[in-house]
């Protein structure tokens, strides 16, 4: 089992960032990320907005970090984790491009890029980069092939060459997000990965049936095949009151909650720790990372 986590600060939608997010900035951020370098977490993810529409701003605020240009900083401060955009809106910009921004930025850390991608959901964030809202689920299916294809070869997209070179011959993984049936047909038929948005429709188990599924009418396995599960968490006792879906106390009862989710077929878990503070979600990422990450190493 693999463990990661969505950055706080970089993305701060008023229904999941923590009051103390607003006050922060890079140093917060470089901590965070840091300290799951430290703490042997897989991942650290980095999500993705160019412009939030008036209407949505009170809900989904303004603050939404550039995904490429969070990664690459991020790839300077650290040395082990690897760099997931969560998600990268694939009809936002053309394919050519994406290829070189995760090429670059598997390039210039070391192997360390994971593309994330998803199809959008914020109509009117389309209509403002003049894109159809309606072709979105045509226009990714359309692109990811041919950003495989410039991941893996410099002439890929035939006539115009790209380098410099990802790290890796084939390329970063591309993990699909989404809950849909059609996320989870997109993700097989073009990903190495999968990441859940949200709970999917029948639950884990029938999602990573149907991946399975439509992996081997592909000729493909699950072998190496990452599927995306989400925990929230406390280590200890908190000093305030918890949601009920936070799982807290010892280690043994995370670690619990942890294969369950393994039992479900999940390989990677997103980790959400509530916090009140900067110092407490860093003190929690180590606590994790001995507890749970260490002891799954040990194991």
């Amino acid at each position: 089992m693999k463990f990661g986590l969505q950055l706080p600060i970089q993305a701060q939608s008023t229904l999941m960032a923590k009051p103390w997010e607003a006050s922060a900035g890079p140093a917060e951020l470089q901590r965070v990320a840091q300290a799951c370098d430290a703490a042997g977490f897989d991942y650290v993810g980095v999500c993705d907005h160019v412009a939030i529409p008036q209407e949505f701003a009170p809900r989904m605020g303004t603050t939404w970090y550039d995904t490429v240009a969070t990664l690459g900083w991020l790839a300077a401060l650290t040395e082990r984790v690897r760099l997931l955009s969560h998600v990268y809106v694939v009809p936002y910009r053309h394919p050519l491009a994406t290829a070189k921004a995760f090429a670059t930025l598997d390039h210039l850390s070391g192997g360390r890029a994971i593309l994330g991608v998803g199809v959008g959901h914020v109509e009117q964030e389309f209509e403002a980069l003049g894109i159809p809202y309606s072709r979105r689920g045509a226009i990714t299916d359309d692109h990811l092939p041919q950003i495989r294809s410039a991941l893996r070869d410099e002439w890929g997209a035939g006539d115009v060459g790209q380098r410099p070179r990802p790290a890796r011959p084939e390329g970063p993984p591309i993990w699909v997000g989404g809950s849909s049936d059609a996320a989870l047909r997109r993700a097989a038929r073009f990903g190495d990965g999968w990441l859940p948005q949200g709970p999917p429709p029948g639950g884990t188990p029938r999602a990573v049936a149907v991946l399975r599924e439509h992996r081997e009418h592909a000729g493909a396995s699950m072998d190496g095949f990452a599927v995306g599960g989400g925990l929230s968490c406390y280590l200890g006792t908190p000093a305030a009151s918890l949601p009920e879906h936070v799982v807290a106390g010892p280690a043994d009862r995370v670690a619990e909650s942890v294969g369950e989710l393994a039992d479900e077929g999940v390989t990677h878990v997103q980790v959400r720790f509530e916090t009140g503070s900067c110092d407490e979600l860093v003190d929690q990422i180590g606590r994790f990372g001995e507890s749970i990450v260490d002891r799954g190493r040990d194991g």
